[in-house]
């Protein structure tokens, strides 16, 4: 029981209460299992499919985060060892072996790896850093781990219930916002970009000639928007809960199966563990060792947790901080309301906003370089400067477009051509509409420069409804890490 003190008003006091109370602490480890062997095998795929040389190493230019220009691309010897390095502290996560520094150094080395290029972006990366950020702050590293078996009074069977909610409100906002990001005419009323994506994907054994009907994507685009938009709700509903996860579980393996997404489905589906009673894994050990004994055997509880008393200033200080965090993650994905428009098209605030598979956008560009004091004019085609995932990237995006112009003139300029203009030809189809200019030619986007102000150069939206067609997987269905 949560002792208050005298002069405490009765509302903190209760918030104390439930922040503070005890709570079995084998859920929590198990998703801190569950987390480092995520990790683990998400660097080894990295180095096992060469992703380190195709996305980090092999490409010439990297774009960069606004205020992050500083983060520098290692050599290819040096960002291999990087995942390697990541493997092992992902199993040191998993294993509970020094805790603290294993979770510091992972959520500084992967959130390094996700800094070094932005058309490498990806939600489910973002969510992991996210996690690793503020498992960071869970000591989940007390029982069942070999910190807790060097140092015995480490031990504790029992953790404060903040250690869950605070998990449970990060996984609860990505559910929240992507389900909030259907809420869109292309996607409930046109089906749309779903209608393109399973319409290519007709050559799938049994369901594949039943993914070109305009019903089945109208069926697909529905149950996601409410898959999304209620499955928190359910998932804390303690009765319904094992029947949501039921419905988790065959929600991602369908998008895993339909969409080769990577680790996307794999990471909500470790996420949505937060969700379950504490001792759920617990009482899952006990049941199966009862079922292979084929006797009954008493599920022992965790140790007696003692009276917590209410925090002092340090944790006024920690509850401020947590209230500030969990007013940034709301904030963030809403920021992009600020500059109006369709941000689909404009790009500005959908990083970071959980729109996920939201929307498929094809582009084509050229880049037009000019000398005034010569008349003379160059076509440059973006591939001379990246890779094919960039130029694909880059094309539909226009701050990454603005990054390879600015680029692109300073290497012109370093050849003694002068102060160039650099002007863009942006042709891009949003969600299956015909193309049109994402760029205003006549603006000079070597002079243009990047940060969180609107982008006036940036055309608006076709108001035009999206078209059903047919075209191959590209965007979000990409086969992406």
């Amino acid at each position: 029981m949560t002792e208050v003190a005298s002069g405490e008003r009765p509302a903190s006091g209760r918030l104390w209460k439930v922040l503070l109370a005890p709570r079995d602490s084998a859920a929590l480890v198990a998703f801190r299992v569950a987390l480092g062997l995520l990790v683990f095998v998400s660097a080894v795929r990295f180095l096992a499919y060469g992703w380190v040389d195709v996305l980090f190493t092999g490409p010439r230019f990297h774009f960069t985060y606004w205020g992050f220009g500083w983060v520098p691309a290692l050599p290819a010897p040096w960002m291999h060892a990087v995942f390697a390095v990541l493997a092992v502290l992902g199993l040191c996560m998993a294993a509970g072996l020094f805790y603290r520094v294993t979770v510091g150094l992972l959520f500084v080395a992967f959130t390094y790896v996700q800094l070094v290029d932005v058309s490498n972006y990806l939600n489910h990366y973002y969510l992991v850093s996210l996690l690793l950020g503020l498992m960071l702050f869970v000591p989940a590293h007390r029982a069942f781990s070999v910190d807790a078996w060097r140092k015995p009074a480490l031990r504790r069977d029992w953790l404060p219930s903040w250690c869950t909610l605070l998990l449970r409100f990060q996984v609860g906002v990505v559910y929240v916002f992507a389900g909030l990001a259907k809420l869109t005419g292309d996607w409930l009323l046109h089906a749309q970009p779903l209608s393109i994506w399973l319409s290519a994907r007709t050559s799938l054994p049994l369901v594949g000639p039943m993914l070109d009907e305009p019903w089945v994507a109208y069926v697909a685009a529905w149950s996601g928007f409410l898959f999304d938009t209620t499955i928190v709700a359910f998932l804390l509903t303690r009765k319904l809960r094992p029947f949501a996860y039921g419905a988790v579980l065959g929600f991602h393996a369908a998008t895993s199966a339909l969409f080769p997404i990577g680790m996307f489905p794999v990471i909500m589906v470790t996420g949505a563990l937060v969700f379950f009673e504490a001792s759920w894994p617990r009482r899952l050990f006990h049941g199966l060792r009862a079922r292979l004994a084929r006797t009954s055997v008493a599920t022992s509880a965790a140790s007696a947790t003692p009276a917590l008393s209410a925090p002092g200033w340090k944790g006024q200080v920690a509850l401020g901080l947590a209230l500030a965090y969990a007013v940034l993650q709301i904030a963030i994905p809403l920021r992009t309301h600020l500059y109006g428009g369709n941000v689909l098209w404009h790009e500005q605030g959908m990083r970071f906003s959980w729109r996920v598979m939201a929307r498929e956008k094809n582009g084509s560009v050229t880049f037009i370089v000019r000398d005034p004091a010569s008349d003379r004019e160059w076509h440059v085609a973006p591939s001379q400067y990246l890779t094919r995932l960039q130029e694909r990237e880059m094309s539909v995006q226009p701050d990454l477009i603005l990054q390879l112009a600015r680029h692109i003139a300073r290497d012109f300029e370093a050849q003694g051509k002068g102060r160039v203009q650099v002007h863009v030809d942006a042709q891009v189809s949003l969600n299956g509409r015909p193309a049109e200019l994402l760029v205003d030619p006549g603006v000079d986007l070597a002079r243009e420069v990047d940060g969180l102000a609107p982008k006036r150069w940036i055309r608006p939206a076709p108001d035009s409804p999206p078209i059903r067609l047919r075209a191959p997987l590209r965007g979000a269905t990409a086969e992406r890490p």
